[in-house]
C-alpha cells in the first residue's frame, strides 16, 4: 500500500482558481493536523488556510511530503513547476502526485529523487499487482459508500462517519480508492487505474480481515448507473463485502455528470440495485441511508427537501459534512 510521510507541505503551485487546488483543499479539510503550510507560484489564485512557506522552510518545519494539490486540465505536470519540485527533494522531502502524468516519468525528478534517496508517489497508478477477488468471507465489518452518480460526495460521506464513530469510540478506518483519498488517508488504492478482473481483489486486499467490531469505511467510486464507470462501482461491491452501505446524492443534477442525455436514476431504484448487486458476496447487505451533498442547494430548501426525501425512501437522509454523520451512525446495529 501507498504509505506517505506526514506531516504535509501542499503545493497550490500556480492554480487558476480555488476549485483547480480541490486536492489540497481536500486535504486540508480532512487531515489540517498533518498540514504545515503552502507553496505557491506567481499567478496563484488560490489560498489556503495556512501559513505560506518556502521549500526550505517547509522542511525546516519539518514536513515529510511535498504534495502536488493542483488538479489541472489534462492532469499534467507543468513544466514550470518543475524547480520547485526538485528544490523538494533535494530538501529532504518526497513527492506524491495524484495528476495523470507521472513524477517518475519526468527524468529530472526521477534522477535527483534517486541522489537524493527521496521517493516518488504518483499515487493514482498502483506501485503492485493484485489477485482476483475470491469473495470468501472474512472478519471485521465494512461500511461502502455508493452513488447515484460520480462525483456526489463519496470521498467526504466516508470521512465524515469515520470522524462521527472515532468520536464514539467505535475502532474505524477510512480506507481510500481514489487518489484524493489516498493522500488524506497517507494510504490506500486507486481502483480505477486497477485492471478490471483484478478490482474486486484490490478491494479485498485494501480491507483485509479485522477485530469483529472494527469498521473499515470504503471509500466508493463512480455508480452502478454511469455508462462510463459502472464496472468500477460494481468491482468494489463486490470486494468490500459490506455489512451496510450508504447511497451517496447530489440533489441539483439535472443528468449524469458529462452524460446531458442521460437521466439520473430515482434514489431508491438505486439503493435497489446496489444493494442486490452487492448480495454476490455479502447476502446480508443493507442500505443505512441518504447522504446528501447540499452544498450546492439554496439553504432555505435543505431541510424541506431532506424532509420529503426521508418520508419517500424512510431511511435517515442527512448532510454528514454540513450537519454530521451521527444519525447514519445510529443504523449500524441492526
Amino acid at each position: 500500500m501507498t504509505v506517505l510521510r506526514t506531516p504535509y507541505l501542499l503545493f497550490v503551485g500556480d492554480a487558476r482558481d480555488q476549485l483547480a487546488a480541490k486536492t489540497a483543499v481536500g486535504v486540508l479539510h480532512w487531515r489540517p493536523e498533518w498540514c504545515v503550510g503552502q507553496v505557491r507560484l506567481p499567478g496563484c489564485r488560490a489560498e489556503l488556510a495556512l501559513p505560506e512557506m518556502t521549500i526550505e522552510q517547509g522542511a525546516k518545519a519539518g514536513a515529510g511530503t511535498l504534495i502536488v494539490g493542483v488538479a489541472n486540465r489534462g492532469g499534467v505536470i507543468a513544466e514550470d513547476w518543475t524547480d520547485t519540485l526538485v528544490r523538494a527533494l533535494e530538501a529532504g522531502l518526497d513527492l506524491a502526485s495524484g495528476l495523470h502524468d507521472r513524477l517518475s516519468d519526468n527524468p529530472r525528478l526521477r534522477q535527483t529523487a534517486e541522489r537524493c534517496g527521496r521517493r516518488l508517489f504518483d499515487v493514482r497508478h498502483p506501485d503492485r499487482v493484485f489477485d482476483v477477488g475470491t469473495g470468501s468471507p472474512r472478519a471485521g465489518k465494512r461500511l461502502l459508500t455508493v452513488g447515484t452518480d460520480c462525483s456526489v460526495g463519496k470521498m467526504y460521506a466516508s470521512l465524515a462517519l469515520e470522524t462521527a464513530m472515532r468520536a464514539r469510540g467505535i475502532k474505524a478506518d477510512f480506507r481510500a480508492t481514489g487518489q484524493t483519498g489516498i493522500v488524506i488517508a497517507g494510504g490506500g488504492v486507486s481502483v480505477d487505474a486497477v485492471v478490471a478482473d483484478f478490482i474486486s481483489g484490490a478491494t479485498e486486499w485494501l480491507s483485509p480481515a479485522n477485530d469483529p467490531d472494527h469498521w473499515d469505511i470504503i471509500e466508493g467510486q463512480g455508480s452502478l448507473f454511469h455508462p462510463s464507470f459502472a464496472g468500477v462501482s460494481l468491482g468494489l461491491l463486490h470486494g468490500a463485502q459490506a455489512d451496510v452501505l450508504v447511497m451517496c446524492h447530489e440533489p441539483t443534477r439535472t443528468h449524469m455528470r458529462g452524460l446531458p442525455d442521460r437521466p439520473l436514476p430515482g434514489i431508491a431504484e438505486c439503493i435497489d440495485a446496489n444493494v442486490s448487486a452487492a448480495r454476490l458476496t455479502s447476502p446480508g447487505v443493507r442500505c443505512i441511508g441518504v447522504a446528501v451533498n447540499t452544498s450546492g442547494m439554496p439553504p432555505s430548501d435543505v431541510d424541506g427537501y431532506l424532509a420529503k426525501l426521508e418520508d419517500n425512501l424512510s431511511l435517515p437522509c442527512v448532510d454528514p459534512v454540513a450537519t454530521d454523520a451521527g444519525r447514519l451512525v445510529d443504523c449500524l446495529s441492526p
